[in-house]
């Protein structure tokens, strides 16, 4: 497993696990048209711990690419109404609008864990 690998493999479990162990941290970015939030922060939870475990595996690291990098573009919109819910708070809107753009690399690193894949 190269480096770029087990990066994202850690951020996706740690990540994953985050959801269960402070999911009401997670519940209150999610947008309230989704309906219930804590369906929503398990269900992305799942999928980060899904998404870690298929790249951890050779054999499944070319799907689990693709995944993560669905996934990271799937919880995008998440991120933009954090921006909108702290727009009042310089703080949080600071915070909020920094985590924005770091969503580019991680998608970047997913889509090419799954063209390198073998």
């Amino acid at each position: 497993m190269n480096t770029k690998t087990a990066v994202m493999t850690g951020i996706l479990g740690l990540a994953g696990v985050a959801h269960f162990s402070r999911p009401n941290l997670f519940d209150s970015i999610v947008p309230p048209r989704l309906g219930n939030p804590r369906f929503w922060t398990y269900t992305s939870g799942i999928a980060e711990l899904g998404c870690a475990g298929l790249l951890a595996n050779p054999t499944t690291r070319r799907f689990g690419g693709v995944a993560s990098a669905a996934l990271m573009v799937g919880v995008f919109p998440a991120n933009i109404y954090t921006v909108i819910k702290q727009w009042d708070n310089p703080k949080g809107r600071a915070i909020a609008c920094a985590r924005l753009p770091l969503q580019i690399p991680l998608v970047w690193a997913s889509a090419a864990i799954a063209a390198e894949a073998d």
